[in-house]
């Protein structure tokens, strides 16, 4: 049915409705589960199995977001749609701690049941429209494959389960890169996949801001929780500050740049899965392993840092740096020079960790972070400048 399709104006920024806001707030939930998830499991194994659920949650955002894409929010239909899946997102969020345990068939079944439960309704509300419904009976094919896998690994248990969702999880993120190609149905091209590139780079900004948001949440209620003493006091602002250079490097230049690119560009689909629906990824993992280092740092700042603990303090800003240079690469072209140095310095730091402590390496790292964000700012003023003229 068309008339479940956004109505798109030339080239007016369609907007986000009140309801995608509403429907993002179980994704705050959900972040909070991951960097609990992995803060009380920061092994090896643990942080396969965090990032394994965090690529999960991830898949099953961008997957809506890209829906509300092309269907009206407004509409009552789509509305009711979003409400269901926010259910099974809450079921899904709250199984997380306990995914690799007792609830890992819990987890499964509410991550297939909104992947393909959104497919279905997607292939009744276009119905009528050639190409969309053909690109959902390709991607309907390959989410009941990896459906199969998730279903599986939530009846299995141990090592046989992280096998078959990894599988399950291979699945799934291969689809959009080989065009979801279907025996007897072909394949995809981006160009079927025509976005409205200002709404999709606006959604995936705002779940950057819910995961900065929670990693402000989860500092403050750590430090509110702890005696305020001088090496605390300084931990907590080390905390705050980095999480406004990380701001200050996503939104003073990329973002706007990003939004520009993909508004204009003839083939909109296939930055839109490049650079937001793959590359964000790495933003979102790096605020999240970042906050677990905030936690490691507030709770013993005095401590031996050792090599775990720089691997959260370190290892966080480094995986952000790599996603918002990547972004930038797949944006404009280029490579930040800033920002490859940056990254070079946080190894360093990291091989340092073991003659600092926590309060040290968490200092160091922000200082990094901060002169990004200075050294963006007078990228984005450069590009300003370049654009005017």
């Amino acid at each position: 049915m068309r008339h479940l399709l956004r109505i798109r104006k030339g080239h007016e920024h369609a907007r986000v409705t009140f309801v995608e806001l509403f429907f993002d707030l179980v994704f705050v939930f959900a972040v909070t589960q991951l960097s609990h998830a992995l803060l009380a499991h920061f092994t090896p194994l643990g942080a396969v199995e965090t990032l394994l659920l965090m690529m999960a949650v991830w898949w099953v955002w961008i997957y809506t977001s890209w829906l509300t894409n092309w269907l009206d929010p407004e509409r009552i239909p789509v509305r009711l749609m979003l409400f269901a899946i926010m259910l099974a997102g809450l079921i899904l969020s709250a199984s997380i701690p306990r995914a690799f345990a007792e609830l890992g068939l819990v987890f499964a079944l509410a991550h297939a049941s909104i992947q393909i439960g959104r497919t279905l309704f997607m292939l009744w509300g276009v119905r009528g429209h050639v190409s969309l419904t053909l690109n959902f009976r390709r991607i309907l094919a390959w989410l009941c494959s990896s459906g199969v896998f998730w279903i599986a690994g939530g009846l299995a248990e141990g090592e046989l389960r992280l096998t078959l969702w990894v599988i399950a999880l291979a699945i799934e993120y291969a689809g959009p890169s080989t065009g979801f190609w279907t025996p007897g149905l072909g394949r995809s091209t981006t160009a079927d996949w025509n976005v409205e590139g200002g709404h999709l780079a606006e959604r995936c900004g705002l779940f950057v801001i819910i995961a900065l948001g929670e990693s402000i949440l989860v500092t403050g209620a750590t430090f509110s929780n702890l005696a305020w003493s001088l090496p605390v006091v300084l931990a907590f602002l080390s905390a705050f500050v980095s999480s406004l250079a990380m701001w200050w490097i996503y939104f003073n230049a990329g973002a706007e740049r990003g939004t520009e690119t993909i508004t204009s560009s003839g083939d909109p689909g296939r930055l839109a899965r490049l650079a937001y629906t793959y590359i964000h990824l790495f933003i979102v993992a790096g605020i999240i392993v970042t906050a677990v280092g905030d936690e490691f740092t507030l709770a013993h700042p005095e401590d031996h840092a050792g090599m775990r603990m720089a691997a959260a303090i370190a290892g966080g800003p480094a995986i952000y740096l790599i996603g918002t240079l990547l972004f930038r690469r797949a944006v404009t072209g280029l490579l930040p020079k800033i920002q490859l140095a940056a990254l070079v310095v946080l190894v360093l730091i990291f091989f340092a960790a073991g003659f600092f402590s926590p309060l040290a390496l968490s200092l160091a790292t922000t200082i990094v972070l901060c002169a990004v964000a200075i050294a963006e700012k007078g990228a984005a003023q450069e590009l300003s400048e370049t654009h005017r003229a």
